[in-house]
């Protein structure tokens, strides 16, 4: 018998990313979608290339909806999940594609987020190095998963590995990010319209103000970071519908050799699915990994600026999100890890 899910924001971005991996995934019936102002429409309405699921309805998001299924996907803005999780003790898995239950710290939650605070839940993004293992060990058998901030698990993967190995130095990590519109999700709002980011390049989240800054420092904690973790943090909203290429550097470690660095990424992410280190020399760009579960990097080592240099893409809508959560979801469940999910993009 396949699991019975729930997806509530099923009218959204991140939920018609989930919608549209799990359509696909033999061991789960996707039985309801649920919206707020959406209700009562027909998915095929708000997600019209979900053909397979235009038979569905979308019903109101209340936790009598959400009941009784195997698993509860909560695609919500930031802030509304935890008045559902508390009512659903019953359900064996919930997964939380917002930020509700990212953040270990309540104090980062109220200065970056506000309102109440909820406990922090198993981190989704299992290729991270954590206490010398991998996050993915602690996704075994997990029954409240947090799926990550795209921005965020794009820079933690980028730097995590030197942070393990002891190549970099945390204490000055410098980001910037060119990022598509959709990570902002569907809701109207005047700076993303087309005639706002169609021929420009638009910064947000400036000096330190950014959301995903916690949950990045949170991350590279875990890998193994001792003494201040301080990042300068830029996003750029770019004219492309998907997609995040960050750029993250460090300070080299002292003594560490160009040999050691390169082998801390190659370590770490060796026999990865959907993590994969270039060879040297090249550097991934956002088109090869439309579509894909995939983060593609590339790794540079900059003597004369003193720093590594990463270089990271990855489908903010898929490995950014969505793909994190089925791959953790079929880590809890002991399905293979990689059901459902594609390493190959989509060109031109």
């Amino acid at each position: 018998m396949p699991y019975s899910v729930a997806v509530s924001g099923a009218s959204g971005y991140a939920g018609g990313e989930i919608l549209r991996i799990l359509s696909a995934h033999p061991d789960f019936e996707i039985r309801t979608v649920t919206a707020h102002s959406n209700a009562g429409q027909p998915l095929a309405l708000h997600q019209p290339h979900l053909r397979s699921l235009a038979h569905l309805t979308l019903v109101d998001t209340t936790p009598e909806t959400l009941a009784g299924h195997d698993v509860v996907v909560l695609a919500l803005p930031h802030g509304q999940s935890g008045q559902y999780t508390d009512v659903l003790a019953d359900t064996p898995v919930v997964i939380d594609a917002g930020a509700d239950h990212r953040l270990t710290s309540p104090a980062a939650w109220d200065a970056f987020y506000g309102g109440d605070y909820h406990d922090a839940w198993t981190y989704g993004v299992p290729e991270l190095p954590v206490d010398g293992r991998k996050q993915r060990d602690r996704l075994v058998g997990a029954t409240r998963i947090a799926a990550p901030g795209c921005n965020a698990s794009t820079v933690s993967l980028s730097l995590a590995p030197g942070v393990a190995a002891g190549v970099i130095d945390p204490s000055d990590i410098v980001t910037v990010l060119a990022v598509g519109p959709s990570g902002a999700g569907k809701s109207l709002k005047p700076h993303l319209l087309a005639s706002e980011v169609l021929g420009s390049a638009n910064p947000y989240g400036v000096g330190g103000s950014h959301r995903h800054i916690p949950e990045i420092r949170q991350a590279l904690v875990d890998a193994g970071a001792t003494g201040d973790v301080r990042i300068s943090f830029t996003p750029v909203i770019v004219p492309m519908s998907r997609g995040i290429l960050a750029t993250s550097t460090a300070p080299i470690a002292p003594g560490a050799s160009d040999a050691e660095i390169r082998a801390a990424w190659e370590q770490a992410y060796d026999g990865e699915t959907f993590v994969h280190l270039l060879p040297e020399g090249q550097f991934p760009r956002t088109a090869d990994v439309l579509g894909a579960n995939t983060a593609l990097m590339g790794l540079a080592i900059d003597r004369a600026a003193g720093r590594v240099v990463v270089v990271t893409a990855v489908d903010n809508l898929v490995k950014g999100t969505a793909g994190a959560a089925v791959q953790s979801l079929n880590i809890a469940l002991g399905l293979p890890e990689d059901r459902a999910l594609t390493v190959n993009g989509v060109a031109p």
